[in-house]
């Protein structure tokens, strides 16, 4: 990959990036669109709360399962391509669910959303490859990722006040309709490269193959795995599901109460996100550093919460949601690893690797916390008490202790291929006063 190398960024590689970021805050929309209509989707289809659940397993299924075959067909075809298919995928998932009556033909209209969700994310990030200067692609891959909430607010205000003002046919052919307009605009608007940069051509079967082994055997990918696994599946799981009941239920907070700190995650994740983006560019070397510093502040706050004598204070729940907050930007840093280790023709796959790490990661924590609390609450009781919430959290610190090893071990690899190459880190408080001097922070 050849990305401008002028400190001036043109105008239109912000253009180009603003068309692939509104279809990453419409894949968002999508995304979050059956979740605020959870009640309504029960009533619709008559269903509990159970088989509502199933479609956010099944979705996040799909999105994980996906991310290496289209991580795949992103090297051959392109972002642009991927970004078209996807978009029109979750249209029609949308336009299905609007027609929807029973619970199978709901649940098919999600794997639809969810697979057309996941041909989305890594794409846009392959676009701010090849559009940005490489110290500027850390600070625009944050900005993509926080902006993209954008859509999440979408769908829980408007969508939720048309839901109620039009009913549910009328809400989701509007939202479908969405999709189709960002279709036209990436269509019309939307490139892989700048004018007069090569992107790989389309690669055979065998040369697929290869590069998807290659992209797995590079210690940069797997580091990237790793720091995507161990810093996004505790926010997430927070944030999408079990955050909430151990707040109201577990904490005794009041709904409002525990509406605004979920709201405060998203904040504080809006915060970070450039802060981390900066000092990646900054220290491109010492980003494992931030990886676990990250780790270190959420096991270490979810470890006092989880011991504190009865239900923790106001002030030490707010800390809680502060640090989870950084989870989401932190795991981005997965993507600027997978990015710097690998050569253009590897970017899609390497980032469709990476992404299935924390998904994966969520995916399993969310099903364990749910087995736990139901061994632990007799009969199909939700009525789950202080001490059940604990145990259930404590499954984090077996992904917590995963992701570590990973991170340190595939650390070590590429500082020693450093070494090999004669750059050498020296250790961290002299390369920071180094830095500050105006000297090298290698030695």
């Amino acid at each position: 990959m050849t990305p401008p190398t002028d400190a001036r960024t043109p105008l239109r590689a912000y253009a180009v990036w603003l068309t692939a970021l509104a279809a990453y805050v419409v894949a968002v929309f999508h995304r979050a669109s059956l979740g605020v209509a959870g009640v309504e989707a029960q009533e619709r289809f008559s269903a509990g709360a159970s088989a509502i659940s199933l479609f956010l397993v099944l979705q996040l299924a799909v999105y994980a399962g996906l991310q290496v075959p289209v991580g795949v067909a992103l090297d051959r075809f392109g972002s642009r391509r991927l970004v078209l298919a996807g978009g029109l995928t979750m249209a029609a998932g949308q336009l299905v669910l609007a027609l929807a009556t029973d619970v199978p033909t709901a649940v098919a209209a999600r794997v639809l959303v969810g697979a057309g969700d996941a041909m989305t994310f890594i794409s846009v990030l392959r676009v701010v490859g090849f559009w940005f200067p490489g110290r500027t692609v850390p600070l625009i891959t944050q900005l993509t990722g926080i902006l993209g909430q954008v859509g999440q607010i979408l769908a829980a205000y408007p969508l939720v006040a048309l839901l109620h003002a039009a009913g549910w046919r009328n809400t989701f052919l509007g939202a479908a309709a969405v999709g189709v307009l960002v279709v036209v605009l990436v269509l019309t608007t939307l490139r892989d490269a700048p004018p007069g940069v090569a992107t790989a051509p389309p690669a055979g079967m065998a040369e697929v193959r290869r590069n998807l082994l290659l992209t797995w055997r590079e210690s940069g990918t797997r580091i990237g795995l790793y720091t995507h696994l161990v810093t996004q599946f505790s926010g997430t799981v927070f944030a999408l599901l079990w955050g909430y009941p151990f707040l109201v239920v577990g904490q005794g907070l009041s709904p409002a109460s525990a509406a605004g700190l979920l709201t405060l995650l998203v904040v504080v994740g809006m915060g970070v996100g450039p802060a981390l983006g900066r000092l990646c560019g900054r220290w491109p070397l010492r980003r494992s550093v931030l990886v676990l510093s990250i780790l270190a502040l959420t096991a270490g706050t979810w470890t006092v919460v989880l011991l504190w004598p009865g239900r923790a204070p106001l002030w030490l729940l707010v800390w809680l949601v502060v640090v989870l907050g950084t989870n989401g930007p932190g795991s981005m840093i997965g993507f600027d690893f997978a990015r710097t280790w690998n050569p253009a023709e590897r970017q899609g796959s390497a980032s469709g690797v990476v992404n299935v790490g924390g998904f994966v990661a969520s995916l399993l924590t969310i099903l364990a916390i749910g087995a736990v609390l139901d061994v632990l609450t007799p009969g199909a009781s939700t009525d789950y008490d202080l001490g059940a919430f604990r145990a259930a959290f404590a499954v984090q610190y077996l992904f917590w202790a995963i992701g570590l090893v990973g991170v340190l071990r595939h650390r070590r690899a590429l500082r020693e291929r450093l070494a090999r190459d004669g750059v050498v880190l020296a250790p961290l408080v002299t390369a920071v006063s180094a830095r500050l001097r105006g000297g090298s922070a290698y030695r």
